[in-house]
């Protein structure tokens, strides 16, 4: 019955797309024109050439490959941005943790993105697709915590050579302020804080520091789900969700479509002005039907514990989360380049859940060091209190402790293509017998 439900809830959703159009007909105003009178003769005046998007020479220029025979600027006429990016990995274990070695990976990531309304569809309807691909290997199994230490050599898989679409999410604005959107969506692609530049590939890269661990058991990264968002200047400030509970970040996902039950995610963002300077408040909240145990994994945590004792099974789960960032410091030749303080609190049940609750805190976004606008930086520390019933399963034969963490980077823009980021890590790992481990690390992004 509760399948029933959810499908037509989805029906309705897709028919709610599709009817759409009556609120949005021709006469819609999205951006108001300054229509002053003119003095002279209009025929006199010679409009400016419009910019040529990734224009410029090879050091100048914003993507590698620019824009070969004109066609990347044509098809974004048309609608139609593609955006790629290769991100490598070399990492070692210079001290502690299981063992230490040194490993080399890395990942694409694939984007297109599709305007609705100039390739001839729906006025406000958008489309999203996100691919990616992992190769190589990684240190994660071998520092003994809980949450990878590279996040980025998780996904679609984090074990396997394999290429995925992880999203496929279709938008349509109502209005300036409403929209709708499903489909497949990537979760993580929504799970940002503008001062850590919480990409996959851009900013920090151990999991502690990149999101709020204590929705790891309730919201899956990859999977079927459709929601509402209330914007602000085209920012979210209130959404919500409802998701299949199955993660299928490398699979269809309709052999299992909300047979495990359902996920459910409220976000609110609210822009705040404090000192005069932007910045966020915001909450998560989740919950989540389907049956677990302490030990199921997640894409995000891969307990790896070799236990031979079981936790019982518990049907539901929850968590509730708040974050905030506050700018200290705002480019005056661009506002989107700032630098200030960003935090993170949650709570969530003791049993399925691993991890019951969580705080991080830090400084992170652009450069401060004169002409060098294009970098950015990031100092962090994370606390992941471990389950109650993690932390007593088998206290003899694996004995657990409180895992916490510290990292910093710095992204060096060696072109506005090309990023080179050292990486420093300490972490005192979740198994107890496992000493505290010192990561050296350098990631590489040329953007494509």
């Amino acid at each position: 019955m509760r399948r029933h439900y959810i499908k037509s809830f989805i029906a309705l959703w897709t028919l709610t797309l599709a009817a759409s159009s009556i609120s949005l007909s021709q006469e819609t105003t999205w951006i108001s024109n300054d229509e002053s009178a003119i003095l002279i003769d209009p025929s006199e005046i010679q409009p400016p050439a419009p910019p040529v998007p990734f224009e410029g020479d090879l050091f100048t220029r914003s993507k590698l490959a620019g824009d070969p025979l004109g066609l990347r600027s044509a098809l974004m006429s048309r609608g139609i941005t593609l955006d790629a990016s290769n991100t490598q990995y070399f990492m070692g274990i210079a001290n502690g943790g299981l063992q230490e070695t040194s490993k080399y990976g890395g990942r694409n990531d694939y984007f297109v993105n599709i305007d609705g309304e100039k390739l001839g569809l729906q006025k406000g309807f958008f489309i999203t697709l996100h691919g990616e691909t992992r190769y190589g290997d990684s240190i994660n199994r071998s520092v003994g915590s809980f949450l990878p230490a590279n996040l980025g050599m998780t996904f679609p898989d984090p074990f396997e050579t394999i290429t995925a679409l992880t999203g496929v999410k279709f938008t349509q604005f109502l209005s300036e302020n409403f929209i709708l959107f499903s489909g497949k969506l990537n979760t993580f692609d929504e799970f940002r804080q503008p001062l850590t530049d919480a990409t996959l590939t851009t900013g920090f890269l151990n999991a502690g520091l990149m999101f709020n661990p204590v929705v790891i058991r309730t919201v899956p990264y990859s999977t079927f789900g459709a929601g509402f968002a209330v914007l602000q200047n085209l920012e979210p400030v209130l959404a919500f969700t409802v998701l299949d509970a199955t993660d299928s970040p490398t699979t269809s996902g309709f052999d299992t479509f909300f047979e495990n039950g359902v996920s459910m995610l409220g976000q609110l963002n609210v822009p705040t002005n404090f000192f005069g300077m932007p910045g966020h408040q915001g909450i998560i909240a989740s919950y989540s039907t389907r049956t677990y145990t302490s030990l199921t994994p997640s894409v995000y945590y891969d307990p790896s514990l070799g236990l031979i004792l079981q936790p019982g099974q518990e049907t539901g789960s929850w968590s509730v989360a708040y974050n905030f960032d506050q700018a200290f410091y705002v480019s005056p030749d661009n506002p989107r380049k700032r630098w200030g303080l960003f935090g993170n609190l949650g709570l969530a049940d003791s049993n399925p859940s691993p991890i019951n609750w969580y705080a991080s805190g830090g400084i992170s976004g652009c450069s401060p060091l004169q002409g060098r606008s294009q970098d950015s930086f990031g100092i962090g520390y994370f606390f992941n209190g471990i389950s109650d019933n993690l932390l007593n399963l088998a206290p003899n034969l694996l004995p657990l402790r409180q895992e916490h963490g510290f990292e910093v980077y710095y992204n060096y823009a060696l072109t506005p293509w090309c990023q080179i980021t050292p990486d420093l890590q300490v972490i005192t790992p979740a198994r107890e017998r496992v000493d505290t481990t010192l990561i050296l690390g350098l990631r590489m992004r040329v953007d494509f």
